[in-house]
This record gives structure tokens, sequence and C-alpha cells, in this order.
């Protein structure tokens, strides 16, 4: 997983711990899988921890911290990484992905495989490690930040995220976001003060402000060009439509990147940003949707994240002992 050679003669053997979501693996061939890679691979058998309602990963992730193991995987969805990684960001200790939920955005833009766990859990294991940014996020005048990874959301893409339908979700993925989108389009801009890297701010009337620290959504969509999750800068975006037929406009924005002058689409770059609104939007940051707010605050945190990334080269094929476990 590292350059150095962790199976050397007089060397311990490195153990995994596994924090996985059990809504999204309901049985034991994924706990199998990764108990047979860790033996092949030379790895101790993983600590095994389920997240819950109450504790979506971040528990699991400081117990993980205070056994001293040499890799946390993260087997759940876009909020499963997050929980993971707000635990682990500043430490030494690596995050891996096995991802088993509808978006794996983190997954798809580090090139994790995000159709089979076990390749991805040999993957996380055996792979390089790299050190990503972190966005730090503060809504309000909250006592706790909490971070990001991908993208944070506040207006029109948030609401999306708290009106989908989880039934819906779970039987045709991600096209219940597109049914989410169509039945929030109607709507009124807010006023808006954004202030990048603290300078004066500037105004405008937006339906939604999006950050990211990363470009790629499903299908291949690059929401922001060129963004790299390591390249300590925060891209962010605002979605202005005007009238009935503004969202037009939108779609032609997002298509030419923003070079158009129409004000629709705009795109803007910091290390930190501050944004204040008239009126509480919702918010989400990876996904998960967190309330609203009125002031969202961004701070980009470069290389606090160390993550375990894909080898070139594929392994022996590895299959679950009873079958795969859906996703």
């Amino acid at each position: 997983m590292t350059e150095s050679d962790p199976t050397s003669a007089g060397a311990p053997a490195r153990r995994a711990a596994v924090v996985v979501n059990p809504a999204k693996s309901l049985d034991l061939d994924l706990r199998e899988a990764v108990q047979e890679i860790c033996r092949d691979e030379g790895w101790t058998d993983p600590l095994w921890l389920e997240t819950s309602v109450e504790d979506p990963g971040a528990g699991q992730a400081r117990q993980a911290l205070e056994e001293g193991v040499d890799v946390v995987l993260a087997a759940g969805g876009d909020g499963t990484v997050r929980c993971v990684a707000g635990v682990l960001a500043g430490t030494n200790t690596a995050l891996g992905l096995i991802p088993l939920g509808t978006g794996n955005l983190l997954a798809r833009n580090l090139g994790i495989n995000i159709s089979d766990p076990a390749l991805a859990a040999w993957q996380a294991l055996t792979g390089t490690t790299r050190r990503i940014d972190v966005v730090r996020a503060v809504v309000d005048d909250a006592a706790e930040e909490q971070i990001f990874l991908v993208m944070a959301g506040l207006g029109y893409d948030a609401a999306i995220m708290a009106d989908t339908n989880d039934g819906l979700k779970d039987r045709v993925g991600w096209l219940a976001y597109v049914d989410a989108g169509i039945r929030n389009l109607p709507g009124k801009p807010v006023r808006a003060k954004i202030s990048i890297d603290g300078a004066r701010p500037v105004s405008r009337r937006l339906r939604s402000l999006m950050g990211g620290n990363c470009g790629r959504l499903q299908g291949g969509i690059e929401m922001f060009p060129g963004a790299q999750p390591d390249d300590g800068v925060l891209d962010l975006m605002t979605l202005a439509p005007s009238g009935t037929f503004g969202w037009f406009a939108v779609l032609a924005g997002l298509f030419t990147r923003g070079r158009t002058k129409d004000p629709a689409v705009e795109y803007f770059q910091g290390k930190s940003v501050q944004v204040a609104t008239d009126v509480p939007q919702e918010i989400q940051l990876d996904g998960d949707h967190i309330g609203q707010g009125s002031r969202l605050t961004m701070t980009v945190d470069p290389g606090a994240l160390l993550v375990t990334s894909s080898n070139e080269s594929r392994p022996k094929p590895v299959t679950f002992p009873a079958g795969r476990p859906t996703s």
C-alpha cells in the first residue's frame, strides 16, 4: 500500500479496519471476501465495524484509530466515506474505499472500481497512497465544522438531495435525483454575497451555489472541468436562471463551461469562500442534506487526507464466497 514493503522479514503483519454500512451489505459475503484478500496479501484479519443510524461512521473510525490499524476501509456510499474521512483527516492513517452507494463520487474521481467491491478492496489494500485535499465547512454559527471531499451545494442543488425519495433511489439509482430535480425546478432566486479569499464580497441573485473539490459526477459529467482533489483549490459555480426559460441558459452555460457572457452560470476559484444569503437555504455536503443555513464558509485544507488509490495492474480474480452483495 505504501512505498515500503510491509511483507519484509521481521515486519509485523498489517491490519485493516472495515467501517461498513449494513444497509448496503446485509450478509457476510463482503466480510469473507475482505478476509480472504487480507490473508492472501499477508495482512491479519480485519477489524469489522458496522455503522448505525445514530453513528454513521465517525465513532467507528475513531475506534479503528484507537486499535492502531494501518488503513480504514469505508464500505458504503458517499455519506459513509465522508464520516470516516472526517476522523482520518489530519492523521497518517489512510482511507480506502469499497463503494457500495448510488453516487460513489470520490471513488469515481480517484479511479477506483465502483462495480466490483472485492476488486475495490484489493485496490485499497495493495494500491499506492496519495494525499488529497479536504474542504472544511461551517454553517451559520455552528461550533463544529464539517468536511466534504467532492462537492457541497447551497440552494437548488441541496434541495434536490433533501427531496430525493430513498425508496425510488434504491430502485432506480441516480435517476431518483432527476425526479427530485424536476420537482424542484420552480422557485425564486435569492440574494447572496460571495467573498473569495477574504476579498470584497460580490452580490448575486442565484438559485444555487456549488463548491467542488473534485469535478466528476455520474456518467462522466465534469461539473468542474479540470478540478483535481489535490490542487489546493476550491472550484465554485453559481446557477442563476432568469425567468421561465432561464434553465436553458443554465444548460448552455454548463455546456460551454461558463464561457458565455450570460451570468446564468459563473465559475470562480479560491482557497476559502464565504457565502451569505438573505433567506435560509438548503445545504448539502457530498450528497448529505445537513439542513438549512444563511451562511456557509468553505476552506480548503490541502493534503489533509491520506487515501489509497488503484494499482494499474489487475489482481488474480477475487470472488465472493456466496455471491456478491447488492449495493
